[in-house]
């Protein structure tokens, strides 16, 4: 059997009451679906089910607050929760978020992954490339080539280009 911790771990507390206030939202959703109406109406299994979690989360809650708080909470937080790469990570995606639509799929994506790889790898930028490209590249022929999903497409004008590969496979020259 694993042992009681005896303080709280930074951060328990706000994450706690977070999903305690989402899973308040679930049931004011499931409520919302039909009401108190019948047992087995449709809204009934979900109303259940984020009253078990709303009710689960108020005692979790309860507990940890009953926890004396942890010592030296930033450095524990800065060990914790949040290291080095999981910061980086967050900025990456937040970049990438933000030049997606700019830039479109491919460029956006290959930054993305280079920046990522080279990072990860400690500054190997040759392999780094590489595995970009070759990444970049199966996405592509997957999810644009075999599945036909529309991407952003950004400053490459992507539709241009296959409209006429597929004319010069069509005419044949």
């Amino acid at each position: 059997m694993h042992e009681q911790q005896t303080t709280r771990r930074p951060g328990e507390v706000v994450f706690t009451i977070f999903l305690l206030v989402g899973s308040l939202v679930l049931l004011w959703q499931a409520y919302g679906i039909s009401g108190f109406s019948a047992l087995s109406s449709a809204g009934a299994f979900p109303m259940a089910m984020s009253a078990i979690m709303v009710v689960s989360l108020a005692i979790i809650l309860a507990k940890t607050l009953r926890k004396p708080a942890p010592a030296a909470v930033l450095e524990r937080l800065r060990a914790e929760i949040l290291p080095a790469t999981v910061v980086v990570f967050c900025g990456l995606i937040l970049v990438y978020s933000l030049i997606l639509d700019w830039l479109g799929f491919i460029p956006a994506s290959f930054l993305f992954l280079l920046t990522a790889i080279t990072f990860l790898q400690g500054g190997r930028f040759k392999r780094a490339l590489g595995l970009s490209l070759l990444s970049i590249l199966c996405v592509y022929v997957v999810f644009r080539l075999v599945f036909q999903v529309v991407l952003p497409e950004g400053l490459i004008p992507e539709r241009a280009i296959i409209a006429w590969i597929q004319s010069f496979f069509a005419t044949g020259t």
